[in-house]
């Protein structure tokens, strides 16, 4: 039996953004990382359909964010089942770059011979040799949404496509 793609989602930039293209409603909370009260804001469309491709298990989505330590946090706030973290309190605290770390991680999830859905706006590699690497033989989905607009909905569909393409694959 196959496994499903796994899909890294970042948090700030991707769905934590100041303008997302999912229509005017845009909620606002908080959440708590070392102590500290962030705001955050999503679209409530964007979250409901992460919520929906979760349910499906088309994709096993992991955490792929500086939040991971905290991710129980956004679970809540998101009203999310509780996702895989693919990075640590230990990995964060050792990265001198953070998007080394998350590239460290989608390398990780292609070598256990997963295919892979990596969403990012900053550490998703623009097109070139990593790029290249990383889908070759598409067995990857790369999108670095603009920070502040993050995640569109065809964007999603993008996701879901891919998805079903590989579970339904010879």
């Amino acid at each position: 039996m196959r496994h499903p793609p796994v899909w890294l989602l970042d948090v700030d930039g991707v769905i934590n953004v100041r303008r997302p293209l999912w229509g005017p409603s845009l909620h606002r909370g908080t959440a708590s990382s070392a102590g500290i009260d962030w705001p955050i804001r999503w679209a409530p469309a964007l979250i409901t359909r992460i919520r929906r491709l979760a349910a499906t298990r088309l994709l096993e989505i992991r955490w792929c964010t500086t939040w991971c330590p905290d991710a129980d946090a956004l679970e809540r706030l998101f009203h999310l089942p509780p996702l895989g973290r693919a990075l640590s309190a230990a990995d964060l605290d050792e990265a001198e770059e953070t998007d080394r770390v998350k590239l460290a991680a989608a390398r990780e999830v292609l070598a256990a011979g997963r295919r892979l859905v990596w969403t990012d706006d900053t550490a998703v590699p623009d097109p070139g040799p990593v790029a290249a690497e990383l889908t070759a033989g598409g067995r990857a989905l790369l999108i670095k949404p603009h920070s502040r607009r993050g995640l569109r909905p065809s964007d999603l569909a993008r996701i879901e496509s891919f998805a079903r393409q590989v579970r339904y694959a010879a």
